[in-house]
């Protein structure tokens, strides 16, 4: 598993995991807080990633989770 974390645009900050699942499909999970208040859990899975350098694989968990929660709040 690969740690991640970060600030959403709309001022969340999160802590999150990733893992690849098999070949090509990453699954991740974050937790969301603002002000260390608890607001939220998302999970994700990004597919056809196979071949993809890990700098850009963390940067697409990290855009993929930033999108998750903007989307749904």
């Amino acid at each position: 598993m690969t740690t991640v974390s970060g600030m959403t645009t709309n001022g969340f900050t999160y802590e999150g995991d990733y893992e690849h699942a098999n070949s090509g499909r990453v699954t991740w999970t974050a937790t969301y807080r603002r002000g260390g208040i608890f607001f939220g859990m998302r999970h994700g899975r990004i597919y056809e990633l196979l071949g993809v350098p890990m700098t850009e694989v963390d940067t697409a968990v990290k855009d993929d989770i930033e999108f998750t929660w903007v989307q749904s709040s």
